[in-house]
């Protein structure tokens, strides 16, 4: 072969690896931007919505159940009008729906979530949760944020921490942002806040000088802070030996929004101690400092039902709606759970920390609901319900509970005019076919969801439901791509 013949080969081949690279790269750039068909705003959109004939649950006050059947008007994404049956009219193209004595009430606001595909979007639509607080940010969830904002997803209302904060020690990990100094930690707020992100995410190894770096970076910025407590460095006899290098007390007045996880809470602020009477003297001292608490109760009675189901918890009914890289990702763990004796800890912490939960709420500590979805062994929006039992579990009223899942969620987040139905209001709403003030649990089936204008009635929400399962080898490499690309960008 001369060498003529030898260049015009290299030629060929360059420009069929150019063609194979250009290829692979529209289709890459094709899953990981093409939404799903559930989530597109293509679908036919009333220029408003007439709820005749329904229940009216307002999450206003104490007296938020509607003495008799009401009307609710919805114009685009807003409620007009509220008054009784035959007094609202409905303007001409607006839909009506008997709802025939049904509950309408807000939408409901998952206060603590990880969001690692669109698909898991429907699966929160699908349960009624029309507000989600993201905790763990990727780039994609500011690209989501600006989506809905320009009306081209249909979507629960998204609120994104930016990627966690956290130093070196036991609970780091791959997906979060590692900052050991004052200097590392100023500069990863400002990068944050720079990219978009308006709140933050602080996490239990923090040192104390990191930490006190956050706050102070993060108040100078007006960026929220939420999350663990930091402990500072855990070194061997810690928390039943020795104390932690940071003790609890000093996030307390900080300004911290929320503190989530309630065995966080009694890791840290009682050692470990599983003590009423120490936990009613710290209930107290945190109902006076004033933060929020997500218990996200769930997140650890779900590992008490793997061990004490052998496993068998993993694969119920709605499993199949769990990100399959989460899956994939927390294999180890799942296995390990399984053949974990649960009586031994897990089961006596479950109680005592729903013990903990009640305390707080006796103390007067504003509880929000938040149930740690994205995380192996939860079912993305069907969680809620069951968060919602065990805090009722717990000692909160049934009101008690759905005003944490929707007032106060709303309010102390930040969701704009949602989680009550008032005129002005946007119309996050669920209508449900039985009183969730007799049993919570029934907001897992809503008979239709309201959100941006659109009516999702239940043949929508079965195909929500469709959207969140299929597609697994998809969502298991798009899921992955947003890692890489959060890791690059971090």
């Amino acid at each position: 072969m001369n060498t003529k013949t030898v260049k015009q080969w290299l030629k060929r081949v360059a420009a069929a690896i150019g063609i194979i690279v250009i290829g692979f790269t529209v289709w890459l750039w094709f899953i990981v931007n093409q939404l799903p068909v559930t989530l597109q705003p293509n679908q036919a959109k009333p220029i408003g919505v007439l709820f005749n004939n329904v229940r009216v649950l307002s999450m206003v006050d104490e007296s938020s159940v509607s003495p008799g059947m009401q009307a609710v008007l919805v114009i685009g994404d807003r409620i007009t009008k509220i008054g009784v049956v035959g007094e609202v009219e409905a303007p001409e193209g607006v839909l009506v729906i008997d709802a025939q004595g049904k509950t309408l009430m807000p939408g409901l606001i998952d206060a603590h979530i990880h969001l690692h595909d669109e698909t898991e979007l429907a699966a929160y639509l699908a349960h009624g949760v029309t507000g989600v607080r993201n905790m763990s940010g990727y780039p994609f969830h500011l690209r989501l944020i600006a989506q809905k904002t320009k009306g081209q997803l249909i979507a629960p209302d998204l609120l994104t921490t930016g990627p966690i904060l956290n130093s070196h020690g036991p609970n780091a990990v791959i997906l979060q942002t590692t900052v050991n100094t004052a200097e590392e930690a100023r500069f990863a707020v400002r990068k944050q806040h720079q990219s978009g992100y308006r709140h933050v995410k602080v996490y239990s190894n923090l040192t104390p000088e990191a930490y006190a770096a956050i706050l102070e970076e993060s108040a100078l910025l007006g960026m929220t802070v939420s999350g663990h407590s930091p402990e500072g460095d855990r070194t061997t006899g810690i928390p039943r030996k020795k104390p932690f290098e940071i003790p609890w007390e000093s996030s307390l007045g900080k300004g911290l929004t929320t503190l989530e996880h309630i065995e966080t809470i009694v890791w840290h602020g009682l050692r470990d101690d599983l003590s009423p009477e120490k936990m009613a003297v710290l209930a107290k001292t945190l109902a006076q400092s004033g933060e929020a608490v997500t218990p996200t109760l769930i997140a650890h009675q779900r590992l008490v039902l793997i061990a004490q189901s052998k496993g068998a918890y993993l694969t119920r009914p709605g499993s199949d709606m769990i990100n399959p890289l989460v899956t994939w990702f927390a294999s180890g763990a799942q296995k390990f759970w399984s053949q974990m004796d649960a009586s031994v800890y897990e089961a006596p912490h479950a109680k005592f920390f729903l013990q903990a939960t009640a305390l707080l709420h006796q103390a007067g500590v504003p509880l929000l609901t938040g149930t740690d979805s994205g995380s192996f062994g939860i079912v993305p929006g069907e969680s809620v319900a069951r968060e919602l039992e065990l805090l009722v579990t717990a000692g909160l009223s049934p009101f008690e509970a759905l005003t944490s899942v929707t007032r106060r969620n709303a309010e102390l987040l930040g969701f704009e005019k949602t989680g009550q139905i008032l005129p002005g209001y946007r119309a996050n709403l669920v209508l449900l076919a039985k009183d969730p003030l007799t049993d919570v649990g029934v907001v897992e089936h809503p008979v239709g969801v309201m959100i941006d204008g659109y009516w999702l009635d239940q043949q929508k929400l079965a195909a929500m439901k469709d959207t969140a399962r299929t597609s697994k080898a998809t969502v298991f490499f798009r899921s992955l791509v947003r890692v890489v690309e959060m890791k690059l960008s971090a």
